[in-house]
């Protein structure tokens, strides 16, 4: 008898992940076949809504093992146009999985191809998706719903023996909550999630004059291009489907009567149902073509893909959606490497959600500041020459179920940031200051995006929501040839020193008796404290570790910090605390060189890969993680590196030194300094 093997219940991608390799040698070991607690075969994981309407009376969850004498996760030789869509209204999924089987080696990141049903089989499948500024991985069992006749009833294959889709879909659907929360969505939400990409949307009643150039720069390039019809909930006599997402797998230019005729070539997810009218498979129009094109263009099965005029295209649907790795949409540059810089923050009720600028001037300043600095690309000579920007902003809701994500109206401000500095910009900056650009309507999607055109300078990137004290947590990516991004901290104010009970009063109290504190005191006083947000255990701060933070803060070589010094620390320690726990995600105690990165870059230190692997080196155990004890000691020595740097340098670019201020600048802070002195931090 098969035995089935259970991973403890309470473990999902969100909580401490599910480690695919361990889960696979388990099962291998004890020769069972994985099944899934987090997303079981059950109506949990089909979820409450219209959904249930669509199902079959009798609903079976079967293994491609038991469906097929030769299942195949993933094969070469099938047809690439092979996917039809299943009772879930998820044509914008499938329009998008479609495009992304342009790119193998896209499709090969979101859905690892080495898997099957023979080699090292275990009934366990690993898939990967970009979900709010991380790739992460989704591990699902192979057991799929069917009905009475053990046909799929979800997303299937024209190669009936063909798994790899439905099982994509099943891990989109345990990301997303259940296979419920997959009805309604948008086509760009799906090219990010496969991509890490960023999508530009163009209603096509506005769409450019150069709209066909644009399609021909994207289409050779890395681009995933979607559409969508007018709303509604039919299909229409020309063969359309009212509110519904097609793939763009296709344009053409041809010659007609002498004459330039532009194709677009299109394709319904449903596997069937086609465009009737000019250039459709049994249109008339191609018997004006010479037979060789006609042999190369022509297509007459009834498999959901068709031709139209690109004149018939823009009439009948309402919107394009093109998402590329980089964000040169609309440029014509070729050959050009694009930067992206991507920073976390939050709205927080009463302190950073300040709302727009026009109805909210008096709290608006209060909204995340972030820091752009545009550089010209050609190194060889200064130039003012404007650069493409584009800046991506998205926000995250905190349900586990996407379809229960309530979507806030968002946007961003840009303003021209005469004050040279690295501190937040104060109110008055606001009200004497007009902004370079304000959005034209604030936006109630998970993702807007702006291009810009900008001169290389200093900006000022404020996102908010439309009104204040509305809550969320959000993304903001920025695209161009070079910049800097640089969050401005928003820890410093009094309420955050007063989330630790007392206040004002604890400085105080604890600077009573003695005015100034050395290494054994501070010891005594880490190790009591109470680290609310931390895991367990609680981390310990050595004599050494204690010593190295008084040497960074005693500027007076006295051995001891005083409370202006302390209150400082304090700060600092706080701030520590809340981005060493948020980036803590398995809640292990220890940082990894990635998630060290994330840490310092949302406490305000932007670090480059090579320095975050050398500092878990450097600061980290033998496995190269780091602990809270070390995270401080690392951050604090990594700050006064970069306020060195800032009293220094001439252009916030460089530095020159004499050789003696290099001795005792690397001999202060060395391991850090030497870094940032060579350019690699």
């Amino acid at each position: 008898m098969t035995q089935w093997f259970k991973e403890p219940f309470g473990r999902s991608f969100q909580q401490p992940h599910q480690d695919y390799e361990t889960l696979l040698e388990t099962c291998l070991r004890n020769n069972c076949l994985f099944e899934d607690p987090n997303f079981p075969a059950d109506m949990n994981s089909i979820g409450r809504g219209s959904l249930l309407q669509k199902l079959p009376p009798t609903l079976h969850w079967k293994r491609p093992i038991e469906l097929h004498d030769n299942p195949v996760f993933y094969s070469t030789k099938a047809e690439r146009l092979g996917l039809c869509q299943g009772v879930v209204g998820n044509c914008w999924f499938l329009a998008a999985l479609e495009a992304l089987t342009f790119h193998g080696d896209i499709l090969n990141r979101v859905v690892p191809l080495n898997q099957s049903f023979t080699k090292r089989y275990a009934g366990i499948f690993l898939f990967r998706f970009w979900h709010f500024g991380e790739w992460i991985p989704v591990v699902i069992d192979d057991r799929l719903p069917v009905n009475e006749a053990g046909h799929l009833v979800f997303v299937s294959s024209t190669c009936k023996n063909l798994f790899w889709a439905a099982l994509l879909e099943k891990a989109y659907a345990k990301l997303s909550g259940s296979y419920e929360d997959l009805q309604i969505g948008h086509v760009s939400e799906a090219f990010v999630d496969f991509t890490g990409g960023v999508t530009a949307t163009i209603q096509l009643s506005k769409a450019p004059l150069d709209l066909w150039d644009i399609l021909t720069r994207v289409a050779s390039k890395r681009s995933l291009i979607g559409c969508q019809t007018h709303s509604g909930e039919r299909i229409l006599n020309n063969g359309l489907v009212d509110g519904h997402a097609y793939t763009v797998t296709g344009i053409r230019k041809v010659t007609c009567h002498n004459r330039p005729e532009y194709l677009v070539r299109l394709r319904n997810p449903w596997g069937k149902v086609e465009w009737k009218g000019d250039w459709s498979d049994r249109s008339k129009k191609w018997d004006l073509l010479n037979p060789k094109e006609k042999i190369l263009l022509l297509r007459k099965d009834e498999d959901g893909e068709f031709w139209m005029s690109f004149h018939d295209f823009k009439f009948h649907f309402v919107s394009l959606v093109i998402c590329q790795l980089t964000p040169d949409l609309m440029s014509q540059e070729v050959g050009k490497k694009w930067m992206c810089s991507l920073s976390t923050g939050r709205w927080v009720k009463g302190s950073t959600a300040g709302g727009r600028l026009r109805h909210h001037a008096e709290t608006f300043w209060m909204n995340p500041q972030f820091q752009l600095t545009v550089l010209s690309a050609d190194e060889s000579k200064k130039s003012s020459t404007p650069c493409s920007v584009l800046v991506s902003l998205m926000q995250k809701s905190k349900s586990l179920h996407r379809n229960q994500m309530k979507h806030l109206p968002i946007g961003i401000f840009l303003f021209r940031q005469l004050w040279k500095g690295n501190q937040r910009l104060p109110q008055e900056f606001f009200q004497r200051t007009m902004p370079l650009f304000i959005p034209r309507d604030f936006q109630t999607e998970r993702e807007v995006s702006y291009e810009f055109s900008l001169e290389p300078d200093t900006y000022l990137i404020v996102p908010c929501t439309s009104e204040p004290w509305q809550e969320s947590e959000f993304i903001l990516r920025v695209f161009s040839r070079k910049h800097a991004l640089y969050p401005f901290s928003h820890f410093f104010p009094q309420e955050i020193v007063d989330k630790y009970e007392g206040g004002e009063e604890f400085f105080t109290k604890l600077f009573e008796k003695c005015p100034e504190i050395n290494a054994i005191q501070l010891q005594k006083i880490l190790n009591n404290m109470t680290w609310k947000y931390l895991s367990n255990p609680q981390p310990t701060f050595s004599m050494d570790a204690c010593l190295g933070i008084l040497a960074l803060l005693d500027f007076n070589a006295t051995g001891t910090v005083g409370i202006q010094e302390f209150r400082y620390l304090w700060k600092r320690l706080l701030i520590y605390q809340e981005v060493f726990h948020k980036q803590d995600k398995h809640k292990s105690g220890f940082l990894e060189s990635g998630q060290l990165r994330a840490a310092a870059q949302e406490a305000g230190i932007l670090l480059s890969d090579e320095v975050c692997n050398l500092m878990a080196i450097r600061y980290g155990n033998s496995n190269r993680k780091i602990g809270f004890e070390n995270f401080v000691y690392f951050m604090l020595r990594a700050e006064n590196v970069e306020g060195a740097f800032q009293n220094v340098t001439q252009d916030n670019k460089g530095i020159y030194l004499l050789k003696s201020e290099v001795i005792m600048l690397t001999s202060y802070f060395f391991p850090l300094c030497n870094l940032a002195l060579i350019g690699i931090f």
